[in-house]
């Protein structure tokens, strides 16, 4: 598994690396993902996040998680052996991440890692804007994927 995650210098110092890949292990694991594959993680500031989803998305203004599906990975390409498959790009503010998790009264690292994990499960098609049923489903996988990281109790493990 390849995860590769680029933290804007300002907040080096504020995001565990460690967290956000174990979070995304965690997930492709419980998600049944067959390995191998690869994942780009950004975590930045509201004004990139703004810029990003101004030009995906036409939507001018900030956001907390952008995810960013291959918009091939479900052709039928066959992989050489051992060649991860690219699932896509996942991007957070992580001004977001301070101000939700005031919000919320929870934990940074709790906050970081249900953007992770909802950025994941976007990259593996759920969409919570399709319907009700749809976005209690996916509500469904976050909390037991954050249960199993010890997270839904607010607390590292």
């Amino acid at each position: 598994m390849t995860i590769d995650v680029q933290v804007d210098p300002r907040f080096a110092a504020n995001v565990d690396v460690t967290l956000v890949q174990r979070v995304i292990e965690v997930a492709l694991r419980a998600e049944r993902v067959p390995g191998p594959v690869e994942v780009g993680v950004l975590i930045a500031d509201d004004v990139e996040l703004q810029r990003l989803n101004h030009s995906y998305r036409g939507i001018d203004a900030p956001t907390d998680v952008l995810s960013f599906a291959d918009e091939e990975s479900g052709a039928a390409f066959v992989r050489p052996p051992g060649v991860p498959r690219y699932l896509g790009d996942i991007a957070v503010s992580y001004d977001r991440v301070i101000t939700q998790a005031t919000e919320y009264g929870h934990s940074r690292e709790r906050e970081l890692a249900f953007l992770i994990v909802h950025g994941v499960l976007h990259l593996l098609g759920y969409d919570h804007e399709r319907g009700a049923g749809d976005e209690a489903e996916m509500r469904t996988h976050e909390e037991a994927i954050l249960g199993v990281l010890g997270l839904d109790r607010e607390e590292l493990p």
